[in-house]
């Protein structure tokens, strides 16, 4: 079994990429002034984002291989571990990397927002491609930060930084945005396998055996983190994917009632709903009338 490192503070991964450590909570890293190295498996207990300058090392997040190329953002939450498949070949690592500590954070805006940047949860084919003035403005912010650090510690260094730091994700934000608009024909063929996954969905006994579809299953069924999916759908539909699954139980429910032969319990029950109070409180606040009375006003 190959080796598993754990970095848990900054001073542990700045070591590991022959980086002084000037500040305990926070580093710039250039990985060009770490030593050429073979692949590991990692896990980390701190904050980390990867700008990538060139394709090495095959970085993996669960089993399936990071979306990236040069010039492409990849980011890291405690929690989550890493893996580098190429675990034969020496490699010299390139580009740079912003990594800081929770504790950080703490007391500052930046803790209350940092659960709203869900691209620190995006899993495979979900990194952040750069353009080159988005490059340049991802190596300012870093610049920045750099330079902060180098002012030495005072009573306003932790607020300071963690606003660059804070600037940083919103500008991530953004890009984001631009991504999912220029990526246009990938998304729609992911919101297309989602309709097909929904539609097949309905067309078995799942619903019956396992309840409807969850947010969380369409996504691992189409290969993708919760998060990056549910901001996908959001851009692409204006709607939550929760709604999207929502609507499509609708859609099905609306074809069912007209069954005589069945009760409106029991197309609850087809459909996955545990309690058949929930599903009619969920059609009228969509239809605007019970499954009874959509039933007997199309009859």
């Amino acid at each position: 079994m190959s080796q598993i490192l754990n970095f848990n503070t900054v001073n542990e991964y700045n070591k590991f990429n022959n980086h002084e450590s000037s500040n305990p909570w926070v580093s710039i890293i250039d990985f060009s002034k770490a030593r050429m190295r073979k692949g590991h498996k990692m896990n980390f207990g701190i904050f980390c984002v990867f700008l990538k300058e060139v394709k090495c090392g095959d970085l993996k997040y669960g089993r399936a291989t990071y979306d990236y190329q040069e010039g492409t953002l990849v980011f890291v939450s405690p929690g989550q571990v890493l893996d580098v498949e190429n675990k034969v070949d020496l490699y010299q690592p390139m580009g740079h990397g912003l990594v800081f500590h929770p504790d950080l954070i703490q007391g500052t805006i930046l803790s209350r927002r940092i659960k709203d940047y869900g691209f620190f949860s995006y899993l495979t084919h979900e990194a952040l491609h750069l353009s080159a003035q988005e490059r340049s403005l991802v190596l300012d912010c870093f610049a920045n930060i750099s330079r902060e650090l180098l002012h030495g510690s005072d009573k306003h260094s932790k607020r300071l930084i963690a606003s660059h730091i804070e600037l940083f994700l919103n500008y991530c934000e953004r890009f984001y945005d631009r991504q999912f608009i220029t990526r246009e024909n990938v998304n729609k063929g992911i919101l297309e396998k989602f309709e097909e996954l929904l539609n097949n969905y309905y067309a078995t006994e799942l619903p019956f055996e396992k309840g409807f579809p969850s947010v969380a299953y369409c996504a691992d069924q189409l290969h993708l983190s919760s998060n990056y999916f549910g901001d996908l759908i959001k851009k692409e539909t204006g709607k939550s994917a929760q709604e999207y699954i929502q609507n499509k139980i609708i859609e099905v429910a609306k074809d069912k009632v007209f069954d005589k032969n069945k009760t409106i319990n029991e197309i609850a029950y087809e459909l996955g709903f545990k309690y058949p109070q929930h599903f009619s409180r969920l059609f009228k606040s969509r239809v605007g009338y019970t499954p009874s009375e959509y039933r007997k006003s199309n009859q």
